[in-house]
């Protein structure tokens, strides 16, 4: 069976995004290596997830921070998580608030702009 092992998150300064991905949003640490030209390959897991995301810029890509991200985080309480994560500083561009396809949904920033959807269809 195939499965999704880890997605790629743009971004400009590596260790202010590890503050923010672990601290504000609670992913634990899976991997924090040298990748190479003073690079780190960081990988990080969401509590519970089976799909890591990596904080790493391939050179020449770095056209990609800062904007919508295709990666859509769910949780169990749209609300309830938006207003934690707002209470650890996270800016919500858009707040919770029942979507055209039936769910919740919410919209927030990490530190470099990168734009990212928190949603549970099931809510």
């Amino acid at each position: 069976m195939i499965r999704v092992s880890f997605v790629s998150i743009p971004v400009s300064n590596q260790d202010v995004a590890l503050q923010f991905y672990t601290e504000k949003l609670g992913f634990e640490v899976v991997t924090d290596q040298p990748f190479g030209n003073g690079t780190r390959w960081i990988q990080l897991r969401p509590p519970g997830a089976q799909t890591d995301v990596v904080l790493f810029t391939p050179p020449g890509q770095e056209e990609r921070i800062g904007g919508y991200q295709n990666i859509a985080f769910t949780c169990e309480d749209v609300v309830g998580t938006c207003k934690l994560l707002k209470e650890r500083g996270v800016n919500f561009v858009k707040d919770a608030e029942r979507a055209n396809w039936g769910g919740i949904e919410a919209i927030f920033k990490d530190p470099d702009g990168n734009t990212f959807v928190l949603a549970n269809p099931n809510e």
